[in-house]
């Protein structure tokens, strides 16, 4: 799937990206958590890993096609909340703030989403 580096995960974990995100980038391993999925898929925004967001994304709200914007440079983040997401879950929600900087401009994104257990499989559903 995407690249995974020596550097810092862009997560924010405070772990080298191979170490962290860049096991489920690799396919290596399935988070484990709607948290670490989370993670896992503000990381892929970060390094450009389109394949790996639309694989980790539920088939009946995903897109066909996923164009990234090459200018947008994610900057941080922040979880803010989770509810179940767990181990032994099989539904889950988080709620996070993310940082990011496009042209120049700055913004953040906070968004509560929706995450759902396929087939042993966490997948990003959408919005709550």
């Amino acid at each position: 799937m995407g690249r995974v580096t020596n550097t810092a995960c862009p997560c924010g974990s405070g772990q080298v990206h191979a170490d962290c995100c860049g096991r489920f980038h690799a396919g290596a391993a399935q988070a484990p958590t709607a948290e670490a999925l989370m993670r896992s898929r503000y990381s892929a925004f970060a390094l450009g890993d389109s394949a790996y967001l639309l694989a980790t994304w539920h088939p009946d709200t995903r897109p066909a096609v996923l164009d990234l914007d090459e200018a947008l440079t994610w900057t941080g983040l922040e979880i803010l909340a989770t509810t179940q997401g767990g181990v032994f879950d099989n539904t889950g929600t988080v709620e996070f703030t993310a940082r990011y900087s496009s042209r120049g401009r700055s913004g953040v994104q906070r968004e509560l989403s929706r995450f759902v257990r396929d087939d042993g499989r966490w997948l990003y559903v959408e919005p709550a």
